[in-house]
C-alpha cells in the first residue's frame, strides 16, 4: 500500500483535551506550539467577541514560532479560545479555590452559555475563523458538591471554573450545542475548516486523502 504524505498539522495549544479530541477525530498535530497571549478582555468587550479575538491572537502568535521551524514552516495551524459567560458577564479561567467557588455558585440552577472561537492558518497564510455557541444550564448545586468539587482540583484553569468532561459532567441538566466545544475544541466546526482548506483530515480513518 503507498503512504500518502500530508502537510502538517499544528495545534496552538499545550491543552491535554484539545489534544485529546483532535486524536478522536483520527487528527495526530506533528507539533504542539502554545501562544502566549494577554487574555484580558478588552474593555465592553462581549464574551463572543472575545472568544473569536483571542483564538486568532493565538493562531498568529503560534504562525510566527511555527515558520522559524523547517518542520512546521508550511503547516495548517489550529487555535481555539473558550469563553464561559452568564449573561455578558465573563467568568475566569479559575486559578484560585475562591474563583471556582464563585463561579459554580453563579452556574448553580440557572443557564449560560460558553463561546469557543476557532481559527485555522493555511500554509498560504490565509485565516479562516469559526465561533461555536453552546448554551447550557445546570442543576442547582449544594454546598456539598460545590465544595467536593472544588476539592477535587479539576476546576484549575478552566473557564468558568469547571470541566464538563470529568465530575463536572454530573452538573448540567441541558445542553444545546457542541459538547465537545465546551470541552474545548468544536469537532464538526473543525473538520470542516480543514478539510475546505484542502487538508486530507479524512486520511486518518483509512480514507483516500
Amino acid at each position: 500500500m503507498e503512504l500518502t504524505t500530508r502537510p502538517p498539522l499544528v495545534l496552538a495549544s499545550s491543552s491535554p483535551r484539545r489534544l485529546a479530541l483532535l486524536q478522536q477525530i483520527g487528527l495526530e498535530p506533528d507539533a504542539l506550539i502554545p501562544a502566549d497571549v494577554d487574555e484580558t478582555p478588552r474593555r465592553m468587550e462581549l464574551p463572543r467577541s472575545l472568544a473569536t479575538r483571542l483564538a486568532s491572537e493565538k493562531a498568529k502568535a503560534a504562525r510566527l514560532v511555527a515558520q522559524t521551524r523547517p518542520q512546521s514552516a508550511d503547516a495548517y495551524l489550529i487555535a481555539a479560545d473558550t469563553v464561559v459567560c452568564v449573561g455578558r458577564r465573563i467568568l475566569p479561567k479559575c486559578e484560585l479555590a475562591e474563583e471556582a467557588e464563585d463561579c459554580l455558585r453563579l452556574l448553580s440552577g440557572r443557564a449560560h452559555r460558553v463561546y469557543t472561537g476557532v481559527s485555522l492558518i493555511t500554509p498560504k497564510g490565509a485565516e479562516r475563523r469559526k465561533i461555536v455557541e453552546t448554551r447550557l444550564r445546570f442543576k442547582r448545586l449544594s454546598a456539598g458538591e460545590i465544595e467536593a468539587y472544588v476539592a477535587s482540583g479539576e476546576w484549575r484553569g478552566k473557564a468558568g471554573g469547571y470541566a464538563i468532561q470529568g465530575l463536572a459532567g454530573v452538573f448540567p441538566v441541558k445542553l444545546i450545542g457542541s459538547y465537545s466545544s465546551v470541552v474545548g475544541l468544536p469537532l464538526q466546526e473543525v473538520m470542516a475548516l480543514l478539510v475546505g482548506e484542502g487538508y486530507p483530515a479524512l486520511a486518518g480513518w483509512g480514507a483516500i486523502p
